[in-house]
């Protein structure tokens, strides 16, 4: 099933002619990048949207995957933090971050003569909250991906067959998303809310989100972990010097969510926090 699966999605992206990837250095991107390359060579570029939502080291390891694998990677610069919609945060906040990408995308593609713009949606997508979907549509772009029917488990296995490192990458949503929706993004939030999980990271936890809300005149961080790595926060007063780096960074309350990470946990929350409860360390009460 899987074999028939991988070969429809390269008949798919055959039948294309010519190909440019929307790129983003994720787990689903990189495969339809690497493959595009696989099936159509040169007649295949991706192209990598760079803006304050993205952080800078993914950034970088998403060029280098391009160069470490042999497929072309193209930079270019997108619009969605001139966009008052965008920056209001509202539920279909991806939607306009999308229109942005496709609406750039549009002009490299045709420049280029590539027949078809491609994105990452899969099939574990289909059902879930995806404003982003419905400017692919508007813009006629393809998920071949979804096409095949190929879920992330199955990219996942798919990915370990070619040697992408990507295989077991944690799902890395821009971040914006971190942002309780209607609070205003801003680029000084999304600075924080990177070095904040950059700093969780090379303490070498895995599945990590922080969670930026508003909490009187300060920000808060809400820290999400994996379930299994709850524990480790606590090794060695390791939430403490977690707690201080975060203050460093601009939040005056540190807190940990119980609950662990898990996907769209600010999907319809707005307003403000009031009475944090923070962890020691941290400013005001615990």
């Amino acid at each position: 099933m899987l074999d028939a699966k991988d070969a429809r999605l390269r008949e798919l992206l055959a039948g294309y002619g010519s190909c440019l990837v929307a790129y983003s250095g994720g787990v689903d991107s990189v495969f339809l990048a690497r493959v595009a390359w696989e099936v159509l060579g040169e007649r295949s570029l991706a192209v990598i949207a760079d803006s304050p939502s993205l952080p800078r080291r993914e950034l970088a390891e998403a060029l280098e995957l391009g160069e470490r694998f042999g497929f072309p990677v193209r930079v270019i610069r997108t619009g969605e933090f001139d966009n008052p919609a965008y920056l209001a945060n509202p539920t279909n906040r991806c939607y306009f971050c999308k229109h942005a990408l496709f609406t750039e995308i549009g002009p490299v593609a045709r420049a280029g003569g590539f027949a078809v713009v491609a994105y990452g949606e899969n099939a574990s997508d289909v059902g879930d909250h995806r404003p982003g979907a419905a400017a692919a549509s508007e813009f006629a772009v393809r998920a071949p991906l979804k096409e095949a029917g190929l879920t992330k488990a199955e990219i996942r296995t798919l990915s370990a067959r070619l040697g992408l490192p990507t295989a077991d990458k944690p799902q890395m949503a821009c971040l914006s998303s971190r942002i309780p929706t209607g609070e205003s993004v801003t680029p000084e939030k999304l600075l924080m809310i990177e070095q904040a999980e950059e700093y969780l990271r090379d303490l070498g936890f895995h599945d990590v989100r922080v969670r930026h809300h508003q909490a009187g005149q300060g920000a808060l961080a809400r820290v999400e972990l994996g379930g299994g790595e709850l524990g480790r926060l606590f090794e060695s007063d390791r939430h403490e010097a977690v707690a201080t780096r975060l203050r460093e960074i601009g939040y005056a309350h540190v807190t940990l969510d119980l609950a662990g990470y898990r996907r769209g946990s600010t999907n319809g929350v707005s307003g403000t926090v009031e009475s944090p409860i923070a962890w020691r360390g941290s400013k005001g009460t615990a």
